[in-house]
């Protein structure tokens, strides 16, 4: 195995072999001090404790992915109510969030590249999570965090092996997925910010960390041991923790949700999961927004897990604020909802009725935060999503946000 030297989620620099699992130096060494003895112990004692009910007594989240926060106030975005610079966590805790979802990568290095010389630091690495999680927790905000396993996005046909990993045979790679995750979640918890979700994966439609954990090659058995590992490491790490942390495992668009679980649950042997999550966007579904509340209750009964819709969206313009090209564009409205403040507000408050009619658990709406600022990505500087943020061109809070204060 070729070691690489990488930023560890414990902070400073480590032997990649760290998180490349203990399961590698047992077949090297045949130690088994694995896990120490007192530390079993309260792992089997706290083995029957009951989950915490998520956010105390809210009964629906409302949810908000803000991953690139961090990086576009450090990159001069600025976020306004009423005209009035504000913290953007508080803004939507204002605005009737109580969630907020945020992704991590594993070493996006290139988050730091992208910036040339003028690069200082990486964004969506455990470092940067840590900032925004404690912004979440003074803002009062839950918070569901998305493990991509991977260094950069990862998405229904795309799911790169991180390149610490890269070398690790199959059985490595079960037992890295479980170091990765518990020790992520220690370090979060001694610092007093687990999380209260956790996704394994990130629109794992064809599977997680391929080509291994490609179920069409490898077999929904591989895949499943893939997640069942991910998932026992939250379940250990959250025995340790005050935080019963919940987990969700998230596939893209409903039209793929029946047939993706049933495989999962059933010939991958994964049923240890407390939310069905899915992601909805109209310019990529043919499910209309009013099937939406019956394929919610469907999903229900049929797996008989609570019902997240995990990603959504809906633009309030078809203009563009920056020379970043949008992903949504004037051509993408859908029938009676214009892209308007007021389409915007109608789309997501319709949307949300129907998902509280099927017995849906919650909503999140992906990126809405992602003004145009000099932040930058691969693909371009400003943002590809400025069109359905809840702000406007002068990153003032527009009233689309306020979906979350209608009453359902």
């Amino acid at each position: 195995m070729v070691y690489q030297s990488y930023r560890s989620p414990l902070g400073g620099q480590i032997a990649a072999g760290y998180y490349i699992s203990y399961f590698y130096r047992m077949k090297k060494t045949s130690s088994f001090l694995l896990i120490p003895l007192g530390l079993l112990a309260i792992l089997l004692l706290s083995a029957s404790c009951k989950k915490e009910e998520i956010l105390g007594k809210t009964k629906f989240v409302f949810g908000a992915d803000l991953s690139y926060v961090n990086q576009i106030l450090e990159h001069g975005g600025v976020y306004r109510d009423n005209s009035l610079i504000k913290d953007p966590y508080q803004i939507f805790k204002d605005h009737g969030a109580n969630l907020v979802r945020l992704r991590l990568w594993h070493n996006p290095a290139w988050t730091k590249e992208v910036y040339g010389s003028a690069g200082t630091k990486m964004y969506n690495d455990l470092a940067d999570v840590k900032v925004a999680i404690r912004r979440c927790k003074n803002a009062g905000l839950a918070v569901n965090l998305d493990f991509h396993y991977s260094d950069t996005w990862a998405g229904p046909g795309k799911q790169i092996i991180p390149a610490a990993w890269a070398s690790a045979d199959f059985e490595v790679l079960v037992d890295s997925v479980y170091q990765y995750t518990f020790q992520t979640l220690k370090a979060l918890n001694d610092e007093g910010l687990m999380p209260e979700m956790v996704q394994i994966g990130n629109e794992i439609n064809s599977g997680m960390l391929l080509p291994l954990g490609s179920y069409a090659t490898s077999g929904w058995p591989n895949l499943g041991r893939l997640i069942n590992s991910g998932i026992k490491a939250v379940r250990d790490a959250s025995a340790l923790s005050a935080t019963k942390t919940l987990v969700i495992l998230h596939v893209a668009q409903p039209e793929n949700v029946n047939y993706w679980f049933s495989h999962i649950t059933t010939d991958g042997l994964v049923t240890d999961f407390d939310i069905l999550g899915f992601s909805y966007y109209s310019k990529w579904s043919n499910v209309p927004i009013n099937a939406i509340s019956q394929q919610v209750a469907d999903f229900k009964k049929s797996f008989n897990k609570q019902v997240m819709m995990v990603e959504t969206t809906y633009p309030w313009t078809g203009t563009n604020a920056d020379g970043y090209n949008n992903i949504y564009n004037s051509g993408d409205a859908v029938t009676g909802y214009p892209l308007t403040n007021a389409g915007q507000l109608k789309y997501l408050t319709d949307l949300t009725q129907a998902i509280t009619d099927g017995g849906g658990m919650g909503i999140m709406v992906w990126e809405p935060a992602w003004i145009s600022s000099s932040a930058k990505d691969l693909w371009g500087t400003g943002s590809a999503w400025d069109n359905c943020t809840f702000f406007d061109f002068g990153w003032n809070v527009n009233q689309g946000i306020d979906f979350m204060k209608s009453k359902y």
